[in-house]
């Protein structure tokens, strides 16, 4: 098998990763009717979820580093397939809730080291594009896979949701297991080794970036339906339209990102797309109370959104090349610990009514993350 072959089994694992993560965001309505519970008590499986993730991808990249990574790939593929059969079987919310704990167990595992995988299959030229071209799977998820699950879960239910998950993952685990090859394995992880990830001021910055970033992000996501229905007046389908035309953009930016950054390199792709995503945040806040510059303003952002983190991967795994996993692992925590603070933080604003505030203060945060990429450039110049 090619590493071309390898490359695109490990983007349909990533969206089998990102579909996994995300799903329920679309299916907590029916998710409520159907087992007999709040909304907001369906809503806890994203809360549970994202607290696995954030704990579960560093120790994986501490205990599976030295692992063969087609074999750890593809059984954390394997083992979240069997978890979404388990989630279509699940009678009650708490059934549910304990199978989206293992499930998110299998998902920490797999983003961080297929990205440490695919660093070691191409040569160090082609790194950063083919990092960023497997995490468009994740964009692949939020542009086509949440809404075709949000309909899918209002229209048959959300059990027919996780069967088809089941499925994709069990094709995922095999075209893995097929064309990774065999003997990829990462420097064995000890205390020094984080030790050292800790003292690297370039990847502290880099990180620091991820947690603005997903900071600024999460303060209005979690409300952009909500938000926009009182500051602009939307209808659920314009709504439903804003979040495509965010994800779409988004898939687009991500692929547009891995084909640039061979020309432009990693510090100023990235800044290009963190400057996309300060411009859309700011427009979004600017133009709210009109959905048809929301569309545009939203399309930004997403662009910018969706690549930035593929760019952060990418260069995280250049800054620690022999701890690219465990860095990577990092970045994921840091994304997890942003988007908890930023919904926090979001959370207070809407039931204070600092509605129209809540996109600026998104926009500051996301500001102060492309200064901190600007400062991670100079870093690198000086290494």
């Amino acid at each position: 098998m090619t590493s071309r072959a390898a490359a695109y089994a490990l983007l349909v694992g990533n969206f089998l990763i990102g579909m996994s993560v995300v799903a329920p965001a679309g299916m907590v309505g029916p998710l409520s009717a159907d087992l007999g519970v709040s909304v907001t008590s369906a809503a806890l499986l994203l809360t549970f979820g994202a607290v696995v993730l954030c704990i579960g991808s560093p120790l994986a990249a501490w205990g599976g580093a030295a692992l063969d990574r087609r074999l750890l790939l593809s059984l954390s593929l394997a083992g979240l397939a069997l978890s979404h059969v388990a989630s279509a079987l699940a009678p009650s919310l708490s059934g549910l809730m304990a199978v989206r704990i293992v499930a998110m167990a299998f998902a920490a595992v797999y983003t961080p080291q297929a990205a440490g995988a695919i660093a070691m299959i191409v040569p160090e030229k082609e790194r950063a594009g083919a990092i960023s071209f497997i995490f468009a799977g994740w964009s692949l998820a939020a542009a086509a896979g949440l809404p075709i699950a949000a309909w899918f879960a209002s229209e048959h239910g959300w059990r027919g949701v996780h069967w088809g998950l089941a499925a994709i993952g069990l094709v995922a685990a095999a075209g893995v297991a097929l064309s990774v090859p065999s003997g990829l394995r990462g420097a064995a992880m000890s205390l020094k080794s984080w030790g050292g990830l800790f003292s690297n001021r370039l990847v502290l910055v880099l990180l620091s970036a991820t947690i603005l970033s997903a900071c600024g992000q999460f303060v209005v996501f979690p409300f952009f339906g909500p938000l926009l229905g009182d500051l602009a007046g939307a209808t659920p389908s314009q709504i439903a339209i804003a979040f495509a035309m965010f994800g779409i953009a988004g898939f687009i930016g991500n692929i547009a990102a891995s084909r640039i950054v061979g020309v432009l390199g990693g510090v100023r792709t990235s800044l290009l797309f963190f400057a996309m995503m300060t411009i859309g945040a700011a427009l979004w806040s600017a133009t709210v109370g009109s959905i048809e510059f929301v569309f545009a303003a939203s399309m930004v952002w997403g662009a910018g959104f969706m690549a930035s983190n593929s760019m952060q991967q990418a260069r995280l795994a250049g800054a620690a090349p022999a701890l690219a996993a465990a860095a990577i692992a990092l970045n994921s925590s840091s994304l997890y610990v942003g988007q908890a603070a930023g919904s926090a933080l979001g959370g207070v604003m809407f039931d204070g009514g600092f509605h129209r505030a809540m996109g600026w203060a998104a926009t500051g945060a996301i500001m102060l993350a492309l200064l901190m990429i600007w400062w991670s450039g100079r870093l690198e110049r000086r290494r």
